[in-house]
């Protein structure tokens, strides 16, 4: 069999397999195992450790894509300088990913601009990276997600698909404030994930202003104490950063 017809093989083998990794590498690794002067069992297993990685790359290039992000941010894009009221130490922390296997929740508060949202999206995507389960979402797009379901009777299926997700990222809430039945909704998702799976919410409100969200007090105490009975609470400050980068460009 010439050299043609044997990659032909291999490749069509790899295929029927699922290994692009092997036959993506299986030609660089030889030469170098030739050169090295590896034993056959040392080349074959660097062959499956590359395949492994490739599989745990295009998994988290998946669950990424799935998170749905508005857009992409990492904590390498954090400007920690201008970053107020939040240590880098303990966002970090956060980066490990520990708190998804305790279900754990972590609220990020503070004004408006001051990298509440980039912080959830760099901790949804590390998240994703480390092949978890990630879904994001602003707070008035859950809640009428939550409302057409009601209306069409798939709520059941919608709080099944969000309880299959490890990390479920709310970002700003207290924009848009609820009508009754939207925040009884919104609450059932969350107590149901209350120390099952993890929550990110991000929010420009005090815990004392969440009632003019949810317009119920009641409701609002019973999600408060659950949110922040396992939970990580940040708060950002300082002035927006849009803001502080027009003023930058007007000088």
């Amino acid at each position: 069999m010439n050299e043609a017809a044997r990659d032909a093989v291999l490749q069509q083998h790899c295929r029927d397999l699922n290994l692009p990794g092997v036959y993506r590498e299986h030609q660089h690794l030889a030469r170098q195992a030739n050169e090295e002067g590896w034993p056959y069992p040392d080349y074959l297993s660097n062959l499956l450790e590359m395949e492994v990685a490739s599989r745990h790359d295009r998994r988290a290039q998946r669950l990424v894509r799935e998170a749905r992000f508005p857009d992409i941010k990492t904590l390498d894009q954090v400007d920690w300088q201008a970053l107020k009221g939040v240590s880098r130490p303990k966002i970090l922390e956060l980066a490990s990913c520990d708190y998804l296997d305790r279900g754990q929740d972590v609220i990020l508060a503070g004004p408006i601009g001051t990298g509440k949202t980039m912080l959830a999206i760099a901790l949804g995507v590390e998240a994703a990276r480390r092949r978890y389960r990630v879904a994001f979402s602003r707070a008035a797009d859950l809640v009428r997600e939550l409302l057409e379901a009601r209306d069409e009777r798939s709520l059941g299926n919608l709080h099944r698909r969000y309880q299959k997700v490890a990390l479920l990222v709310v970002d700003e809430l207290g924009f848009v404030p609820f009508d009754r039945a939207g925040g009884e909704l919104l609450f059932n998702l969350l107590a149901e994930r209350y120390e099952r799976r993890s929550t990110i919410v991000t929010t420009n409100l005090a815990f004392s202003e969440w009632v003019q969200v949810f317009g119920c007090e009641k409701l609002t105490t019973a999600l408060l104490d659950r949110l922040s009975h396992h939970s990580h609470i940040l708060t950002t400050k300082g002035p927006s950063y849009r803001t502080r980068r027009r003023r930058e460009e007007e000088q």
